[in-house]
């Protein structure tokens, strides 16, 4: 009896829970996906995430069972509306008109929950890689356990880095390159949403620069981000952490808010400054990490948030990472063109989304003027680019 293939997984995100559940089931391989969590440990950490059209499309190409079960978890996302804080309107993106099918709205925990699902028995939880490396040409990884037990698995035909924007794999078998810091301070929370909360389907608001972003998510839940330029040498100080200081950001000359606006700072303001804070950042794409080494999702390329691409992107990566790794089984089993292949299908496709993303975060730059920078994203050059972004999908060889 010939050996099974051995594919190995740093990460039961989104990436290393679609492959495994893409492979499960088969006889001709083992997949070893090793996630740092408990199994029970399916936390919100203050996010909500949207799914853009692009990642639902692709995964009904690849993976339909899942992508029905993602939907059946989420709300719709039709539209994309921006305004300033005042309520005076700028833009209304209708989905329909730029992509083939609605995007998702969904918690985190709630998004982990149904992909590590779909991906059995090959998650080992509280696993968690400390090292890669590699062996002439079979990669390894070092492990530890929740017992604080170390060891090695080896003898890999391939390894998948979908360890996130701080992959151990990346650090590991990459040479050390720079995360690129944006000058821009993002904050987050989930809070409860009334029965006559004003927020609903994906919307954001503007006062200069300043910008919040929220929409409802199931469980009867808004999930919101406001984001804000820092000045200077870019230092986000506990005094521009305070609610106060935060919701005077927002607050036009006049004084005068939306009611989406007020719910969203009186959100802030009584979250007893339980915000999650973050950096706007990006790094270099790497989708290669070594022999029969691939990095895939935020270990590949962390790219900065502003068209709600993360996410979709990894799980644009995990379809033609599986697409690939199924060709390859068909073929008899041999794995080490993968990685290459890999690259080679997604390399012009990440490169696009990246600049756009980088593109499309104007507005939130020291001294943008909204009004001017959504005008312009309403011309047919942006609007040509999010029919591509939401329709130029990757299909099954």
């Amino acid at each position: 009896m010939s050996r099974r293939v051995r594919i190995g997984v740093v990460g039961g995100g989104v990436v290393g829970s679609l492959v495994a559940a893409g492979l499960a089931g088969r006889d001709d391989v083992e997949v070893i996906c090793c996630e740092r969590s408990a199994q029970d440990m399916q936390i919100d950490v203050g996010t909500g995430l949207n799914i853009g059209p692009n990642g639902v499309k692709a995964l009904r190409h690849f993976l339909p069972e899942v992508a029905e079960s993602l939907v059946a978890a989420s709300l719709p996302w039709f539209e994309w509306t921006v305004a300033l804080t005042d309520s005076t309107p700028l833009a209304r993106f209708e989905l329909d008109q730029l992509a083939d099918n609605p995007g998702l709205r969904i918690g985190w925990a709630a998004l982990n929950t149904r992909l590590r699902a779909s991906a059995g028995a090959a998650i080992r939880y509280g696993t968690d890689v400390i090292a890669a490396g590699q062996d002439g040409d079979s990669p390894f990884i070092d492990l530890r356990v929740d017992s604080g037990e170390t060891h090695r698995i080896d003898d890999l035909d391939l390894l998948i880095a979908a360890d996130g924007r701080y992959s151990v794999v990346r650090e590991s078998l990459l040479a050390s390159d720079t995360t690129e810091y944006t000058d821009v301070a993002l904050l987050r929370l989930l809070c409860p949403a009334p029965a006559d909360c004003p927020i609903d389907d994906y919307g954001q608001w503007f006062n200069g620069p300043n910008r919040l972003l929220a929409f409802r998510i199931p469980g009867d839940r808004v999930y919101c981000a406001g984001a804000f330029p820092l000045p200077g040498d870019g230092t986000l100080t506990d005094a521009m952490k305070d609610p106060l200081a935060i919701s005077a950001l927002f607050i036009p000359p006049s004084g005068q808010v939306s009611p989406a606006v007020r719910f969203l700072l009186d959100a802030i303001l009584g979250s007893g400054g339980r915000l999650h804070w973050a950096r706007l950042q990006e790094r270099a794409t790497r989708l290669v990490g070594a022999s029969r080494v691939v990095l895939a999702g935020d270990a590949a390329h962390p790219m900065l948030p502003t068209l709600g691409q993360g996410a979709t992107q990894s799980i644009e990566d995990a379809c033609v990472l599986l697409d690939e790794i199924r060709h390859a089984l068909a073929g008899g089993g041999a794995l080490q063109d993968v990685p290459a292949q890999f690259a080679a299908r997604r390399q012009q496709r990440i490169d696009f989304v990246t600049g756009f993303s980088r593109d499309a975060t104007d507005t939130m730059r020291a001294g943008a003027d909204p009004v001017a920078g959504t005008a312009r994203k309403l011309e047919p050059a942006f609007l040509s680019k999010l029919q591509q972004l939401y329709r130029d999908v990757p299909r099954p060889r």
